[in-house]
């Protein structure tokens, strides 16, 4: 739910009136989304870098080395966002989290065994993406939820690019070309999302605090007995 505030950190908190009742933003809310945002931006520009170094110089082992190191980079901050992030779907949330450690997993594998650089094998062998997509499906969760929340022109056309683009890579149905445009696209809107974030109000994204409180309540109730 979007609501107006300054982007700054004010040393008390504001309180605000959901859906379920009154709830208060403090400096621990908004650190926390300070962080996400900062996660995103970080991944964002590596994922940026990475996409450079594929589209301009990939030939160049160290580039292709290059690459691998920012793809590592690109993980843990969309970790650390996908942990930072407000969600008030728990079960979405830890799927998402979940998808994002898959693909860490089946990416460190596939670095570990094979001969190659990690990015050089991925994009000779779509096969791996079997594994290595799973990261990009957790960070697709985030373009959708941005899109669906805040209506987000550059997230809502990612959403389903991103799916399309690994798909035609897997199974072999996109020229070069397209996939080469279609990568350099993703690659600047993702950059323009963690940009249009900065600015973003933050109380924005941490939503109705009176929702979580009132999802956690139906949690901890018991669950009743069939006699």
């Amino acid at each position: 739910m979007p609501m107006t505030a300054s982007t700054e950190l004010p040393s008390e908190p504001r309180v605000y009136e959901g859906q379920f009742g009154p709830f208060t933003i403090d400096d621990s809310d908004r650190r926390e989304v300070v962080q996400y945002r900062a996660g995103l931006a970080i991944a964002a520009l590596s994922f940026a870098l990475g996409t450079a170094g594929i589209l301009w110089r990939g030939e160049l082992d160290w580039i292709v080395q290059s690459v691998s190191l920012l793809y590592t980079v690109f993980w843990l901050a969309l970790g650390y966002s996908l942990f930072k992030i407000h969600i008030y779907l728990r079960p979405l949330h830890r799927a998402l989290q979940a998808f994002w450690l898959v693909g860490g997993i089946a990416s460190l594998a596939i670095a570990h065994f094979s001969p190659q650089p990690f990015a050089l094998t991925v994009f000779e062998n779509p096969v791996t993406l079997w594994g290595v997509g799973f990261t990009f499906a957790a960070l697709t969760g985030i373009y959708f939820k941005e899109g669906f929340c805040f209506n987000r022109f550059e997230t809502k056309v990612l959403t389903p690019i991103v799916p399309f683009l690994l798909l035609g890579h897997l199974f072999q149905f996109l020229p070069t070309q397209w996939e080469a445009f279609l990568l350099a696209f993703w690659a600047a809107n993702f950059v323009i999302f963690a940009l249009r974030k900065v600015v973003q109000p933050i109380p924005d994204d941490i939503g109705d605090k009176s929702v979580f409180d009132y999802l956690e309540q139906q949690r901890q109730q018991p669950t009743p007995t069939v006699s």
